[in-house]
């Protein structure tokens, strides 16, 4: 059986790692893209010790509201249009604010002074390039919104933050800085700070402000290049597993899966396990990618190498190093959880966790631990 397991107790876990990190600082945690792939429903409750929600989209957000979510919802890329800036007003959604159409929507439209969506993300593009006004458009647009009223959060995002050495690091967190200064010298003192996402909880200790904005580190991934989730006292919180549904043994000089591109040397003890990239593992990875066999009859685990290319619905391992292999029919295999761990997976298919974890389809059956 094909199977997504969800742990609760490692997003709160997680979650605290961050709160230590940055005991000074509200935490906005990211559920956006269906909480990484967990499972919005699933994630909320792990996360009540966090002060706000960050979403993507207004669709994301009103799913939140509905699970029962009352505390401060991010819309962290605003409303794509009036009508939503309105639906944020109604459901009371805080919206960032990136570009002069969004800042029209709002100064045309404010809403009640007790509003949520009186609290507004101001973006600064400090060298991502994407979202976010330039210098002298965040100094107009902070003008013109603290004048209607409405309370301002700094905020940009780091391109880099994940390798500490990178010299544009630097150069945001002072154009950031300069910024905020600036914004509470001639605008208002109350502009509140958001610098730092998951890296740049880690990395970036002295700059994480009024608010931090979470994501894959809640979920237990590594966020920095040069340190490991168990480095950094995370615990996985998803273990993606399926079941053997065949034993076979492959001759020499025999080839495995479609292009035949792994050639056995020797015959080799083999094992089919019931799952491919229709469910979400990825199908090219690299000749060092494994999986964990757990014996039935003894309940031991053993890592085996996947062989040769991964199919739709199926992947080949080879399952010569396990004692008795002839009994592992229906034994249970794990694609990544403790061991091997999701950034392990990443790795051996030249992608990212984030990745992995967002394009999980929906065959999976998903429980809860």
């Amino acid at each position: 059986m094909r199977t997504i397991t969800i742990k609760p107790t490692a997003i709160t876990h997680n979650l605290n790692q961050v709160k230590k990190r940055a005991p000074h600082s509200k935490v906005l945690a990211m559920v956006k893209s269906n909480a990484y792939g967990h499972g919005v429903a699933a994630v909320l409750p792990a996360l009540t010790q966090a002060d706000g929600i960050g979403v993507a989209t207004l669709i994301e957000a009103l799913e939140a509201r509905q699970l029962g979510w009352n505390k401060t919802i991010g819309l962290v890329e605003g409303a794509f249009t009036a009508d939503e800036w309105q639906q944020a007003i109604d459901h009371e959604v805080s919206c960032v604010i990136h570009h002069v159409p969004q800042l029209e929507w709002a100064l045309d439209n404010v809403p009640p002074a007790a509003s949520a969506t009186r609290v507004v993300w101001l973006k600064y593009n400090t060298g991502m390039n994407r979202l976010g006004f330039n210098a002298e458009g965040v100094i107009a647009a902070a003008k013109h919104l603290h004048a209607a009223g409405y309370q301002l959060i700094l905020t940009t995002h780091f391109a880099n933050a994940d390798d500490i050495t990178h010299p544009l690091n630097a150069v945001q967190i002072q154009r950031f800085k300069d910024m905020l200064a600036t914004l509470k010298e001639t605008v208002s003192n109350d502009v509140k700070g958001s610098l730092c996402n998951s890296a740049g909880v880690v990395n970036f200790s002295e700059h994480h402000y009024d608010w931090v904005r979470p994501g894959i580190i809640l979920y237990g991934s590594a966020p920095v290049i040069d340190k490991s989730a168990q480095e950094l006292d995370l615990q996985p919180a998803m273990s993606f597993s399926a079941q053997i549904i065949a034993l076979q043994t492959v001759s020499a000089n025999d080839a495995i899966g479609y292009s035949s591109r792994w050639i056995a040397q020797k015959d080799t003890e083999t094992a089919l396990v019931s799952i491919g990239y229709g469910d979400g593992y990825p199908r090219v990875v690299s000749e060092d990618a494994y999986v964990s066999v757990i014996d039935n009859t003894n309940n031991r685990s053993y890592p085996c190498a996947v062989l040769g290319r991964v199919a739709m619905d199926m992947i080949v391992i080879d399952v010569s190093a396990v004692p008795d292999n002839t009994s592992l029919l229906d034994s249970k295999v794990i694609l990544w959880g403790d061991a091997p761990h999701v950034d392990e997976v990443a790795a051996h298919a030249h992608t990212i966790s984030y990745e992995l974890l967002c394009r999980l389809s929906m065959r999976p059956k998903r429980v809860q631990a």
